[in-house]
């Protein structure tokens, strides 16, 4: 009996799922599934023996149901793309950036060629008025249906505004003074020409603004992606840190369980005292607890890597990293060279303060000597028939030109154009502060990636004769010519140097991104992470 249950869990397992084609939960099978796939397997059960082998089946299936939902093995790269797709940051971000290029587009799209028509198919007035001149009362009747079509366009290098506009018109007026009733049509074609002079140019200003608002958009994307593979790569290497600490206790807690037989068996052979069977379990006994905290430290470290990825909380996690030591050669100069040409932030403060010139000269503008020209030239022609409107064609021309003179502020504009100076000042201070801060930062990680290439250097030797040192009191400890106490300071020792080199490699890795981050050139690689601007 026991020969057909294998047989059965095997052909279910391997041919069974080939044949039906498709991948369930074990509690997702019908009696009907099992049937069938009983038979497509070759096996002609008994009814009273499908309960049974359901119970197989189940089993089986668990099992590959549990292998199916096991760890899910994530590398560096992996996790900063998840974070990258799930972060709320990024996507605001990305919104902001979306934002501010249809806004540029928009304003871009303004400077073309508009074209109107606006159309008053019927416009009736009556109006009853007392004439002054001939002292009497008068009623005027007047019906107008007329449509205007416009061709604007702006003149960006001027910031003017030149338009051919045309006006058809009909007009059926009557008048009861004389009563005379009037019916006409009327065209006037003219081309319009306005332009401010003795002023800044609002368009190119405010193009140029959306331009910077686009670019510090653009910016603040990327750093934020920055920030978040920062965050990610820290968070990355907590859980590692974790994680290969839990490893180091399970081996600790393994030597310890070795070390704990020797010496029951050695206590019990009346070699050694009962003391140092006691010592034994309370070794064993720390050891053990150092294993659990262990785990519940990297439990939560994995808790708040998946928050940080966006992650389902009950998804077990694993990380696969290459921590291996290689040397990278880093240049101190070209680290600065790269950071003040191309760092984001230096740019972001040297847009603050085209801004702030921006501000002063609408600040300066709000009390302005100023003036417009106006320039109309058209023709008009009416008639009483539409065919015959220019028959008898009128020129008109209109010239016109305006000045703003302001006389007397009480120095309300000079205080403003002071405020707005001050301001702009101090824009520039805050591009120096950043330029020795970036410096500063640099030179900070420079140095500790100098220190720890000499850290790893000792821990990788360290652990060396950590490991050395241990294997031979363990035979030592075996030959009776240490006590457990000997034993497991040595255990201690090598495990804490295990630790101390993890930890230096890490780091290392973290100052390198850290290098990265501050200098926008990847050491590692050797290349820049953005193009150096022209």
């Amino acid at each position: 009996m026991s020969f057909i249950k294998t047989l059965k869990a095997k052909c279910v397992s391997m041919k069974l799922l080939k044949s039906i084609g498709f991948m369930r939960q074990a509690s997702g099978f019908t009696p009907l599934e099992i049937l069938f796939a009983l038979r497509a397997c070759g096996l002609k059960p008994a009814s009273h023996t499908i309960r049974s082998f359901l119970l197989i089946l189940l089993t089986t299936l668990g099992v590959a149901t549990s292998e199916a939902i096991a760890q899910q093995k994530l590398t560096l790269s992996d996790a900063i793309q998840i974070a990258q797709q799930s972060s709320r940051n990024i996507k605001k971000s990305q919104l902001n950036l979306y934002g501010s290029q249809r806004s540029l587009d928009a304003q871009r799209l303004s400077l073309k060629s508009k074209f109107a028509l606006d159309v008053t198919p019927f416009d009736y007035n009556r109006n009853r008025s007392f004439n002054d001149l001939f002292s009497t009362w008068n009623t005027n009747e007047d019906y107008n249906s007329f449509a205007n079509l416009s061709v604007s366009q702006p003149i960006y290098a001027t910031d003017g505004r030149i338009s051919l506009i045309n006006r058809l018109g009909y007009r059926d007026n009557y008048s009861e003074f004389q009563d005379i009733r009037t019916k006409t049509f009327s065209n006037n074609l003219y081309l319009q020409l306005d332009q401010p002079i003795f002023t800044y140019n609002r368009t190119k200003i405010q193009l140029k603004e959306l331009e910077l608002n686009l670019e510090n958009a653009t910016i603040s994307n990327a750093l934020q992606l920055l920030t978040l593979e920062q965050n990610v790569t820290q968070s990355f290497y907590t859980f590692y840190q974790r994680q290969n600490s839990l490893q180091i206790s399970k081996d600790e807690y393994e030597n310890q369980k070795i070390s704990y037989e020797i010496t029951k068996k050695k206590v019990e052979a009346d070699l050694l005292a009962q003391e140092e069977l006691y010592q034994a379990e309370l070794n064993l006994a720390t050891s053990k607890s150092t294993l659990e905290n262990n785990e519940v430290l990297m439990v939560n470290a994995a808790d708040d890597l998946k928050l940080l990825l966006g992650m389902d909380l009950t998804q077990e996690i694993t990380v696969e990293i290459d921590i291996n030591y290689v040397t990278r050669k880093v240049d101190l100069n070209q680290a600065l060279a790269y950071a003040l040409e191309n760092r984001m932030e230096l740019r972001q403060r040297a847009i603050d303060i085209e801004r702030s010139q921006f501000e002063l000269i609408r600040t300066k503008a709000l009390n302005e000597f100023k003036g417009a020209v106006a320039l109309s030239l058209g023709v008009f022609g009416d008639n009483e028939r539409a065919p015959k409107i220019y028959d008898v064609p009128s020129v008109n021309p209109r010239v016109a030109i305006s000045f703003s003179i302001p006389i007397l502020d009480w120095g309300e504009n000079r205080a403003r154009m002071d405020a707005a100076n001050t301001s702009r000042e101090i824009k520039k201070i805050d591009l120096e502060i950043e330029k020795n801060d970036i410096t500063i930062n640099i030179r900070k990680v420079y140095r500790n990636l100098q220190n720890l290439e000499n850290q790893i250097s000792i821990a990788e030797q360290n652990v060396k004769n950590a490991t050395l040192t241990y294997d031979l009191n363990l035979e030592r400890y075996k030959n009776g010519d240490l006590t457990s106490i000997d034993l497991n300071r040595f255990q201690s020792q090598l495990s804490e140097k295990k630790s101390t080199l993890a930890d230096a490699l890490i780091n290392y890795k973290i100052e390198l991104l850290n290098l990265k981050i501050l200098s926008l050139y990847n050491f590692e690689t050797q290349e820049p992470v953005i193009s150096p601007q022209n």
